[in-house]
């Protein structure tokens, strides 16, 4: 440093930033933040909640294990109120069975927990491969915009 200026002319040592530095840096920094939270907002948007899709897929194979588990015909005519599936004798009993945002079990008692979930079982008549007696069991449970389907296969395997 020169001794020799008088003092109002000697150089300034600054450190720091200055006010246009500051506010630039705080335009970009909040760009790139909005950007970010934009893209976690679409994620959680689009996501949907595991839970709801687990208790979903229970839902589904709960009753199409139900299904699976009855006579594939039987001569005993079937009988049915409301939600309940007691006096279901057969697979093909089932067809177009459904309930509209509530679960009941087996004897019609609605389940309060599954309130907003709805199931729909479609059974019907396929041959497969030569095999005339066969039936594609199809379930679709469902709550709000999620759902999950799930189809199986039950051939007559005690006709002779």
């Amino acid at each position: 440093m020169r001794n020799d200026l008088p003092q109002w002319r000697k150089p300034i040592n600054r450190r720091g930033f200055t006010l246009v530095e500051m506010l630039l840096a705080i335009v970009i920094i909040g760009i790139g933040v909005a950007g970010v939270l934009m893209a976690f907002s679409a994620t959680v948007k689009n996501s949907s909640d595991p839970v709801v899709n687990k208790q979903l897929l229970a839902i589904a194979e709960e009753m199409i294990e139900e299904v699976e588990l009855k006579p594939f015909s039987s001569s005993i005519a079937s009988t049915s109120a409301g939600c309940a599936r007691s006096g279901f004798m057969k697979i093909s009993d089932y067809n177009n069975y459904a309930t509209n945002n509530q679960i009941c079990d087996i004897d019609g008692v609605p389940i309060a927990a599954l309130s907003g979930y709805s199931v729909l079982v479609k059974t019907e008549a396929v041959a497969i491969g030569g095999v005339s007696a066969a039936l594609r069991i199809t379930v679709r449970a469902s709550r709000s915009t999620d759902s999950i389907t799930l189809v199986s296969w039950r051939t007559n395997y005690a006709a002779p």
